[in-house]
């Protein structure tokens, strides 16, 4: 696998960055590890830097202290790597939802499921304040099968409770061999009690791509941002268009509950709507890393009108395809509010075999938006249900413990779209009362996808929607972005960004 490929969705600021070579720590005079003592000395700044060392070798002190206390007063032996492993563990995962440790059980695992293979369930989970959230679940798994929602807080697997296990201590209690049965304790919003959901585990090979046609709008879901994802996606096209005889109408790009993936795949995606001008920014910690990513594509669809589907679990990569398609007006947003992740994580092996997941910078779409903790906002809304929000029971990344705050960005709103079609005005926000129960396997009874249906073809009748359309597939770079955009630092490199969350089963990026 590319170095870059396997990054989580995190720009490759450390673009070939390898392993250090396994090594004892050399002590310095204080007893400090030599490294540690060498950088403070070469950080060391600021009005006193002799107190500021001061201060980093007394915590340094107290750690040591915890952790021979620990180590000799636990109740039972522990390995001194445990320990260790628990302290890496804690440091990531205090600064934000995204940064972690991964032991190189779990590095292995990560590199794996970006292949689309793997074994287990199928859910796209997160740790939050003690709980085990799910962000989504991967089309065509147990999961999905089993109706499992984003959102759902899983309790306890096979009856043994999750509270206070970290993301990857769940995940590895809801692995194991395929075939074997196992049961999750769920709490669902809008539902009193906990709900039992057995599942049989399987080996997953993920379908991220599908297709289908109704009457002569495309309609192709893409579930998640594998390696596999971009070749997927352009054989679906062309598989749609012998379909209708090549008189395609429109088209539906469906990105709801997509967890994100490969940013490479997330711009390749871009590149096959959006002829040129930038797809994504990211903005770090220090200037020379911030990175720009432009279009080089050419428009497979030929300029037909675009429809994209975005709800709660939409996150991370789909939010950049969500974001870069609007603010190119190559395409009209319907659902709801995505899940909120504008954050990049850039993976890093590290001596052993792991690899630490760090948050290095923020994304932005090309109008210079910053989508962390907001999300994307539909330009149709169309909610899924009527329930009305359970504002007690969050499920966005701004609910988050320690979520990043969303700065950087510029804060105006985009310029209402004036190249919707008049119908647009008339599609109801939530189902009635008498619409049927969703069933995954019956379209007739997906009541966003009714309406997008309905918006698509009334864009390829509407003269205005189809101009637009033709205008943004073939635009001169930047031309069909609003004036508001802050151009951010570009470096010549390419790589990969965002995760959205800790991956229980599925495909992570």
């Amino acid at each position: 696998m590319k170095f870059r490929s396997s990054l989580l969705l995190g720009a490759a600021f450390a673009g070939g960055l390898a392993a250090a070579p396994a090594a004892g720590w050399l002590l310095d005079h204080h007893g400090l590890p030599h490294a540690i003592s060498t950088a403070l000395a070469q950080a060391a700044g600021g009005e006193n830097p002799a107190s500021s060392i001061a201060d980093t070798h007394r915590a340094l002190g107290l750690f040591g202290d915890v952790f021979e206390r620990v180590r000799a007063d636990y109740v039972e032996p522990v390995s001194d790597g445990k320990l260790i492993e628990n302290s890496l563990d804690g440091m990531l995962s205090g600064l934000d939802p995204h940064s972690s440790y991964m032991n190189p059980k779990q590095y292995a695992d990560m590199q794996v499921q970006t292949k689309g293979e793997f074994g287990g369930l199928g859910i796209e989970v997160i740790g939050d304040q003690g709980l085990i959230r799910v962000v989504s679940p991967v089309d065509g798994t147990p999961a999905a099968r089993a109706g499992m929602k984003p959102g759902d807080l899983i309790l306890a697997v096979d009856g043994k409770s999750l509270d206070g296990m970290s993301s990857d201590e769940a995940i590895a209690k809801m692995r194991g061999a395929p075939g074997t049965k196992v049961t999750l304790t769920v709490k669902r919003k809008g539902i009193d009690k906990p709900l039992s959901v057995t599942m049989t585990r399987e080996i997953v090979h993920i379908q991220v791509v599908r297709s289908d046609l109704y009457g002569k709008v495309g309609y192709i879901r893409v579930s998640s941002f594998n390696e596999e994802t971009d070749g997927a996606l352009r054989a679906a096209y062309d598989k749609l268009k012998k379909q209708a005889g090549g008189k395609l109408s429109a088209l539906i790009l469906d990105l709801r509950n997509n967890p994100g993936g490969l940013l490479d795949q997330a711009i390749d995606v871009c590149d096959d709507f959006i002829a040129s001008g930038e797809v994504v920014s990211t903005r770090a910690r220090h200037k020379e890393d911030s990175q720009r990513w432009d279009a080089r594509g050419d428009d497979i669809t030929g300029g037909l009108p675009v429809v994209v589907m975005i709800n709660g679990g939409s996150a991370s990569a789909s939010e950049i395809v969500a974001g870069a398609l609007q603010d190119h007006r190559r395409a009209v947003l319907l659902g709801e509010t995505s899940f909120g992740k504008g954050s990049v994580q850039t993976l890093i092996p590290v001596p052993g075999g792991g690899a630490i997941r760090l948050t290095t910078a923020r994304y932005y779409t090309p109008s210079g938006r910053s989508i962390q903790g907001l999300g994307i906002t539909p330009d149709v809304l169309v909610r899924e249900t009527d329930d009305p929000p359970d504002h007690l029971f969050p499920d966005r990344e701004a609910d988050l413990a320690h979520a990043l705050k969303n700065q950087g960005g510029t804060t105006p709103k985009l310029p209402p779209r004036t190249d919707l079609p008049a119908m647009a005005a008339s599609i109801p926000k939530v189902p009635p009362k008498t619409w049927p129960a969703f069933d995954l396997f019956k379209p007739a009874t997906d009541f966003q996808l009714q309406q997008a249906i309905k918006l698509a073809d009334a864009m390829s009748a509407d003269p205005t929607s189809r101009e637009t359309a033709q205008r943004a597939a073939t635009a001169a770079p930047d031309a069909a972005v609003p004036a508001a955009t802050v151009p951010a630092p570009v470096k010549p490199d390419s790589g990969a960004a965002p995760h959205n969350a800790t991956p229980v089963n599925p495909a992570p990026k």
